[in-house]
């Protein structure tokens, strides 16, 4: 802000000097447009979108990044390819919406509401989504390396080949999820997480102390070297 003025000011100063009748301010290039209507590729970066109705507009490729969406209806939006690193999705809802390659790096979403969404291929790296429910999604080549994804849950949702990777899935439930190539669990934090059910036998780097920590059941297929336990740590949650 003083750098800003120093310049207004300094223009101000050379205008009178010469005397001229009129001013020109250059525009500060990269500004957010928070006041603009929704609209593909539009500019609302750092922008305040609280509580609001916001269902059923064109997203593709807008930069919503650390925009706080928090409380807001996002049902049934295309946010294909939007950037959302950092943006603030609290109990935020995206249900029906596509978000194929979207970026939701770094976002805060406590129970946010991502069911039947498609989300091909989207970036949810490190991202805090405790308590989201993915319920019905297609979450095929989906990137949860990092993510905090405690008591999160995937009723019904397509995980194939998405990446868990480092991910805390505490108490996560995965027990109903479908895919045709199994998520990877390289060293991701598996306590209490529900794999009730799951054919994990070509699951990659799964490892026998994630098992340990899991819940399973007699249905529950893991990778050859691997073993169930003789009683599986699960209660109520």
């Amino acid at each position: 802000m003083y750098q800003r003025s120093g310049v207004i000011s300094g223009l101000l100063c050379a205008a009178v000097i010469a005397g001229a009748s009129y001013l020109v301010v250059p525009a500060v290039a990269g500004a957010a447009s928070c006041g603009s209507y929704p609209a593909a590729k539009v500019d609302w970066s750092g922008c305040i979108k609280k509580n609001l109705m916001m269902s059923g507009n064109d997203f593709q490729g807008a930069n919503l990044s650390e925009a706080d969406f928090s409380l807001t209806d996002l049902r049934n939006n295309n946010l294909s390819g939007a950037n959302l690193h950092k943006a603030r999705i609290i109990r935020a809802w995206f249900t029906g919406s596509t978000a194929d390659d979207a970026d939701f790096s770094r976002a805060e979403g406590y129970r946010a509401g991502l069911q039947n969404i498609s989300a091909k291929n989207a970036n949810f790296e490190s991202s805090e989504l405790q308590r989201a429910n993915f319920g019905g999604s297609n979450l095929t080549g989906a990137n949860f390396e990092k993510a905090e994804l405690g008591r999160t849950t995937y009723d019904k949702a397509d995980l194939t080949d998405a990446d868990f990777t480092l991910a805390n899935l505490s108490r996560a439930n995965l027990s109903k999820a479908t895919f045709t190539k199994p998520p990877r669990f390289d060293r991701a934090f598996m306590f209490l997480t529900h794999i009730e059910g799951l054919d994990l036998s070509g699951a990659a780097d799964l490892s026998q102390a994630q098992v340990d920590l899991a819940c399973g059941d007699k249905g529950t297929k893991l990778p050859s070297g691997l073993q169930a336990p003789a009683i599986w740590p699960c209660g109520d949650d």
